[in-house]
């Protein structure tokens, strides 16, 4: 036999439990701002719980609606942290309106016309209502295994609710009271305990994915100019060089280089060294189209990958970011620093392959060679000519052929 009494203490110690990893979850994440819902929600679902295992030992009219009402609390208080999760604006209109109606139903079915079928049905609808709105949200392209497990739970709560609605409705299984459930109901409530349960656990798995997710986006970013650091390069180069060796689609790379910037940091600081790098990458940046990729490769250089593009396209993006510096350089007065660059480009062909360091060599020589021609200029790097036999072995050739 289960009993009741037992079950609500299970369920305030699971909830705490959770309370407390959701606090450690917000203080080590303070921007993490679903996590604030979902600890309340646990805190919330521990104090309904709790009410709830007092129902028969205090004689109090509203103990009963109370309980119910913290518990509902819970599960809006899970939604709206989908909500935020998911960037979705938070209404407080709702959740007032779903809470205030489970207790004008529960306070009609005790004090009115007592009866706890109807009660467990008003109390059960005011749980299925955020379940469904939360599996309408986590049904979502993106989710992530968190968001699936999350969404399975809310499909088996509402089921789980609804069918002890149903069956406390055509009193199945026997009597019940405040205190002593019938055997299929303690079942029930066993399973919605497990189902919330697993339901927080999902959250958690979405919180951990996303946290993942952040920290490898800042693993690919430059601290300094918020573009692409040189390990976000590389992968990106890795990828389009894999995908034109398998369509034959050529790509650009542009390898951007300030010129005299030693001589900045030595004369103005390398606070001003920092300034020069962000704003170059700031106006580098309005130049670009999309799908294009700024980077910063180290120091004082940047790259630029344009995918499906030619050496004409690449050299005429080049030509668009000397313009931009040119221009701004042009403007500056007083104490501001006027940025000059280098530029070489150099396209992706069948021999480089599948190797980005054979295409990056090929840029960087024409870098070099833009620094040699006098700099503030670019310099592209040409496909090497395919191979051609010699006159000499055309006969030999000719012969191999006839043969």
């Amino acid at each position: 036999m289960l009993s009741v009494p037992t079950l609500w203490t299970v369920s305030v110690t699971n909830f705490f439990a959770l309370g407390l990893v959701w606090v450690y979850v917000q203080r080590c994440y303070p921007k993490f701002e679903a996590a604030r819902f979902w600890t309340a929600a646990a805190f919330a679902a521990t104090a309904g719980a709790a009410a709830s295992m007092l129902r028969g030992v205090i004689d109090f009219p509203l103990l009963l609606i109370g309980c119910n009402a913290l518990l509902t609390l819970a599960c809006w208080f899970v939604v709206m942290g989908v909500q935020r999760f998911y960037t979705v604006p938070i209404s407080w209109r709702a959740p007032a309106l779903g809470i205030g109606l489970t207790c004008i139903g529960l306070a009609y079915f005790q004090f009115v016309h007592d009866d706890i079928a109807a009660r467990i049905a008003v109390y059960s609808l005011g749980q299925i209502v955020p379940a469904a709105i939360s599996l309408h949200l986590l049904r979502r392209e993106d989710q992530n295994a968190g968001a699936r497990l999350a969404a399975i739970c809310c499909v088996l709560l509402i089921i789980g609710h609804g069918t002890r609605s149903v069956l406390a409705l055509l009193h199945v299984g026997g009597d019940l009271s405040i205190v002593d459930f019938n055997g299929i109901q303690a079942a029930l409530i066993l399973i919605v305990i497990f189902l919330s349960m697993a339901w927080n656990f999902g959250l958690l798995l979405m919180a951990i994915d996303r946290l993942r997710n952040e920290v490898a986006d800042l693993a690919l970013v430059d601290d300094l100019t918020g573009v692409g650091n040189r390990r976000h390069l590389v992968q990106r180069l890795t990828e389009e060089c894999a995908r034109s060796a398998r369509s034959a689609e050529p790509f650009a790379l542009l390898v951007i280089d300030l010129d005299d910037f030693k001589g900045i940091n030595d004369n103005h600081g390398h606070a001003a060294g920092d300034a020069c790098l962000q704003h170059f990458a700031l106006m580098a940046q309005t130049r670009l189209r999309p799908g294009d990729m700024l980077a910063r490769s180290g120091g004082d250089e940047f790259c630029i990958v344009l995918p499906s593009s030619s050496l004409r396209e690449g050299t005429m993006i080049a030509r668009r970011v000397l313009e931009v510096c040119r221009a701004d350089a042009a403007e500056c007065a007083g104490k501001e620093i006027p940025i000059a660059v280098s530029i070489g480009v150099a396209q992706w062909t069948r021999e480089i392959g599948a190797y980005p360091d054979r295409l990056i060599a090929a840029a960087d020589q024409a870098l070099y060679e833009a620094k040699k021609r006098g700099r503030d200029g670019y310099a592209i790097s040409e496909p090497a000519p395919p191979l051609v036999p010699e006159i000499a072995d055309m006969p030999d050739i000719m012969s191999r052929k006839t043969a």
